[in-house]
């Protein structure tokens, strides 16, 4: 094993020493997300202090007997800068986990948080209906997949996680899911690195339309479009050729600032790749007969995904929370470089339309679709590229005003328990000094609306 392990995240944490009742939580959460490796030996840094695998061994024991069932975990041992440090593999479980005091954890970046009741139901709920991507793919054989997308993809995982990859091929595609044991592809791996994966999993694809105004007609008001491209392939290709396509069509403006003219993108492009690959990572592939869908309009773009929100994901917890409902295809993605870190993808979203001047984006849940809207209206002069991004409380507050239309300091301090009246003050003044909001009143009478 070489050095160089990222900071702890949704998928990696790290343990100086084997406690069991840390490890317990850690192995629950991670089987409750999206699974992921707990490294015992190493610092929050990702620096090895090194650890007794006999320790370990005996910490593990403690902590499974305090999960509810017991988490199933493989076992890795290796040295990193000279110290012996243990990696402890945990998958995405099928069934609801909890610890021997009855709580209910899942993985949120880099913590591990406790649900709450109706979460635990959602969570519950979804653990129930199976795991997909998991399930063995109907007349798909080994020869199926594409090896020059399996080295691509051993590659960047490589070049992402700065070691190199112990054991075979084979038993990393076994280990990712996207081989069963005996060596036949499942859904993720037949998504992932298959050669035609719309001649097993037709429903896989993306459609991408462009509308010519603001509704589903063309010139003269009759129905049609100006463009339609049917995409295939891999989900990476997929990716890659939903962006080139919509990059083809986004206008380009341009704004004076000072003496210098700059061009502007008529969308943030990180705003536009977030839409689309959390559309192809989060659908519910479940569902035939219905692909992801891009439609471009004169004022607006649509990213629809069929499939509600997975597990204990809400509109009112989108921005905080993280839930896969396809942990493999989710991992392999991440791993391919088109994401960048799991869980702070919506909030960075709608921190570039903010920032870009546009309303925030829109998210519309049914049962059986979420579609995330970008609107391409400017309602604010954009903010410079200098200045750091906003924090979570700040995306949190802007998105209460979006719904309430204003906010008053109690409000947010309702919206923000536990964080000091002081620090939310100088939240909504910073929002005002960035031209975001707008301060209406005084003293206790005040309140802030998007200016």
């Amino acid at each position: 094993m070489g050095g160089g392990w990222r900071r702890p995240d949704a998928l990696q944490a790290f343990l100086k020493e084997p406690d069991p009742k840390a490890v317990a939580e850690t192995l629950v959460a991670f089987a409750n997300t999206d699974g992921g490796a707990l490294l015992i030996g190493m610092d929050p840094e990702g620096r090895a202090v090194g650890v007794d695998p006999q320790e370990v061994e005996d910490a593990l024991r403690c902590a499974l007997s305090q999960c509810r069932p017991p988490v199933k975990t493989r076992w890795e041992q290796g040295e990193v800068d000279g110290r012996t440090v243990i990696i402890l593999h945990v998958l995405r479980s099928p069934e609801l986990h909890s610890l021997a005091d009855g709580r209910v954890l899942i993985r949120r970046g880099a913590e591990n948080r406790p649900l709450e009741g109706r979460e635990i139901q959602q969570l519950a709920a979804t653990k129930a209906v199976g795991d997909h991507e998991a399930e063995v793919v109907p007349g798909a054989g080994r020869e199926d997949l594409d090896e020059a997308m399996i080295e691509e993809y051993v590659s960047k995982r490589e070049a992402r996680q700065r070691r190199r990859i112990s054991g075979t091929v084979e038993d990393l595609l076994v280990e990712i899911g996207a081989l069963t044991p005996d060596g036949r592809p499942t859904v993720a791996g037949i998504l992932l690195f298959g050669k035609q994966p719309q001649r097993f999993l037709p429903q896989s694809g993306m459609v991408f339309v462009k509308f010519p105004g603001v509704g589903l007609q063309g010139e003269g008001g009759l129905p049609g479009y100006a463009r339609r491209e049917e995409i295939g392939g891999p989900l990476a290709r997929i990716v890659e050729r939903a962006w080139e396509v919509v990059w083809e069509e986004m206008q380009l403006g341009a704004v004076v600032r000072g003496l210098e003219r700059e061009e502007r993108l008529e969308y943030p492009p990180f705003a536009v790749r977030e839409a689309i690959v959390n559309a192809v990572c989060h659908r519910d592939y479940r569902l035939r007969g219905r692909r992801v869908e891009i439609r471009k309009f004169a004022d607006r773009l649509e990213v629809i995904s069929p499939g509600g929100l997975p597990g204990h994901i809400t509109l009112d917890n989108i921005v905080e929370e993280h839930y896969s409902r396809n942990p493999r295809i989710v991992s392999g993605l991440f791993y391919w470089g088109y994401i960048e870190e799991l869980g702070l993808g919506i909030d960075r979203m709608i921190e570039e339309m903010v920032r870009a001047g546009h309303p925030q984006p829109q998210f519309q849940e049914t049962p059986y679709s979420f579609t995330v809207t970008l609107y391409n209206r400017q309602e604010r002069p954009p903010i410079p590229a200098g200045e750091p991004p906003m924090n979570e409380r700040q995306l949190k507050a802007l998105q209460y005003v979006r719904e309430h239309k204003r906010i008053t300091n109690r409000e947010y301090q309702q919206l923000c328990p536990g964080v000091s009246p002081e620090t939310l003050r100088l939240d909504l003044a910073d929002l005002v000094r960035r031209g975001i909001l707008l301060k209406i009143g005084d003293k206790r009478g005040t309140y802030y609306i998007l200016k």
